[in-house]
């Protein structure tokens, strides 16, 4: 389960998914787009988006820190987390903003929570203290075979970091937390194949947002 108290949860729109399944791709064009037809809108991420939080996001994905122990890396995201729902995510909906993040609790659940093989009820209580007790109104997941996202992977011939590095077995793990999530809660996450063009998965994306949101929040 994950935290249910929210606050203006319609104007916060979130993207999960594994690493290298095009969750980035997919953001970059949705908040162009989001930019020409609402009042205000905000791009974070987590972990990230100021300078405290950006800092635990260093050390969280630092490759170095090979010996971080599962539930220091838990409680580092939460820490993240909130500082980020606090500066600028809270501000932001409370000026009737609409916020776009790369991802939030769903992938601490994910990768935490299955990756990892942490205890579920502790994990969802940690996301409810990180979260601040907020709640996605909309959450998309870039749904993409692992086999599928490592050929990407190869083929970009970046820096991996600490999180990336993660062998297969992993990541099939976090798929399926993230698919069991989107069973469990079904009016907010949509899953998207993400294994169609980029142009087709932005049009699923953004008909979706349109059918979801009011349109009192657009220009």
């Amino acid at each position: 389960m994950t935290p249910r108290t929210s606050t203006l949860p319609e104007l916060f729109i979130t993207f999960e998914g594994i690493d290298f399944c095009g969750k980035s791709t997919q953001i970059s064009l949705f908040y162009k787009r989001l930019q020409s037809c609402v009042r205000d809108c905000l791009l974070v991420r987590d972990p990230g988006g100021n300078a405290i939080s950006e800092k635990i996001r260093h050390i969280l994905l630092d490759p170095g820190n090979t010996q971080m122990a599962a539930w220091t890396e838990l409680l580092l995201y939460e820490a993240a987390r909130a500082q980020m729902v606090q500066e600028q995510i809270l501000p932001a909906l409370r000026q009737k903003s609409t916020v776009v993040c790369d991802r939030f609790f769903d992938s601490t659940t994910a990768y935490q929570g299955y990756g990892r093989g942490l205890d579920a009820l502790r994990v969802e209580a940690a996301n409810r203290l990180g979260s601040c007790g907020l709640t996605p109104g909309l959450t998309f997941v870039i749904d993409l075979e692992p086999e599928k996202a490592l050929a990407r992977k190869v083929k970009s011939r970046q820096t991996l970091d600490r999180m990336e590095s993660e062998g297969l077995e992993f990541q099939h793990r976090v798929r399926e937390g993230f698919l069991e999530i989107a069973r469990r809660e079904p009016e907010r996450l949509v899953v998207v194949d993400g294994d169609r063009s980029i142009e087709d998965i932005q049009s699923v994306i953004w008909d979706r947002f349109n059918r979801v949101f009011p349109t009192a929040h657009l220009k």
